[in-house]
C-alpha cells in the first residue's frame, strides 16, 4: 500500500469517526429533548401585563425584605427564587404576608392583597424565579371523593403536627402548627406544594395530586364542627380533652361519695 493511500485511508477513518460522533450527539439531543420535561413557567407570563401589575406590587410590598431581584435579604426576609407561584399564594392569601414584624414564624392574620393582586404578584415572582405553580381546578375541585383514603394519608403524613382532626399544635423553637379550621382547598393545596415554614414539601412522588385531594376532602369533612357522630366534639382534640373531662368528672364522683359517706356517718 502506497503512502499516498495509506494517508487517505487515515482520513477516512478519521471522517468516518466524526460523522459517527456528530449522529451519536444528535440521537442524544433528540432523545433528551423527548425525555427532559420543559420547564415550569407561570402561567400568567403570557400576559406582560399581569407581569409587570406584579413587579409594581412587589417593589411596593416585598422588595425591602426580599430584595430586588428576588434575593432575599439578610435577617430580612428569604430568597424567592424557586419558591413558585403556589407558595406566593400561600403566603399571600392566608395574609401571612407582608408580614408586620420578625417572630419564629409567620401567624395567619387579615388578608392585605386582593385575589387579583395576589395572583399578579405570583405571576411576577413565578416568571422570574420559577418554581411550583398552582393546579388549574380551584374550590370544590380540589377535594378528592375518597375521604376515607384521605384520612389514612393524613394521619401518617400531618397528623403528628396538626393533630388527627386538624386542631394544630405546638412545635419546637416557639413555632406551632395551625389549626386547618376555615381553610380553603387552594389554600391546603398550595401548602401540600410548597411546605410553608416547619412544614415539608410533599412532591407528586409522595402524594399524587388525586392524594392530596383526597386528605383535603378529609379535612373538610372533620374541621368547622363537621361529622361528629359520636355529639359533642370536645374541641376535636381526642384524649386531651376527654381525659380532662373524665378526670374532672371522675374526682367529683368521689368527693360527692366521699361526702356523702361522711353525712351517714
Amino acid at each position: 500500500m502506497t503512502k499516498k493511500r495509506r494517508a487517505r485511508t487515515k482520513f477516512q477513518r478519521r471522517l468516518a469517526g466524526l460523522l459517527a460522533l456528530a449522529i451519536a450527539l444528535l440521537g442524544i439531543g433528540t432523545l433528551y429533548s423527548f425525555l427532559v420535561p420543559e420547564p415550569q413557567t407561570a402561567q400568567a407570563q403570557e400576559d406582560p401585563a399581569v407581569v409587570r401589575q406584579g413587579e409594581q406590587i412587589y417593589n411596593n410590598t416585598c422588595i425591602s425584605c426580599h430584595g430586588q431581584n428576588l434575593e432575599g435579604v439578610e435577617a430580612r426576609g428569604p430568597s424567592l427564587v424557586g419558591i413558585g407561584e403556589a407558595a406566593v399564594f400561600f403566603q399571600t392569601s392566608t395574609g401571612r404576608m407582608p408580614a408586620v414584624m420578625q417572630g419564629a414564624q409567620a401567624e395567619k392574620k387579615p388578608r392585605v392583597l386582593t385575589p387579583e393582586e395576589v395572583d399578579q404578584v405570583a405571576a411576577f415572582i413565578q416568571a422570574n424565579g420559577g418554581g411550583v405553580e398552582m393546579p388549574e381546578e380551584s374550590g370544590a375541585e380540589l377535594r378528592g371523593e375518597d375521604s376515607a383514603r384521605g384520612g389514612q394519608l393524613f394521619r401518617l403524613n400531618c397528623a403528628s403536627c396538626h393533630n388527627f382532626t386538624g386542631r394544630g399544635g405546638a412545635l419546637s423553637s416557639g413555632k406551632s402548627a395551625p389549626p386547618l379550621d376555615g381553610s380553603t382547598e387552594e389554600e391546603m393545596y398550595a401548602a401540600m406544594l410548597s411546605g410553608p415554614q416547619s412544614m415539608p414539601r410533599f412532591s407528586e412522588r409522595q402524594l399524587s395530586p388525586e392524594e392530596k385531594k383526597d386528605i383535603i376532602a378529609y379535612v373538610e369533612s372533620v374541621t368547622d364542627g363537621k361529622n361528629n357522630p359520636g355529639g359533642n366534639a370536645l374541641g376535636g382534640l381526642g384524649p386531651q380533652s376527654e381525659g380532662l373531662i373524665g378526670f374532672i368528672v371522675g374526682i367529683a364522683a368521689l368527693l360527692g361519695i366521699t361526702l356523702w359517706i361522711g353525712a351517714k356517718q
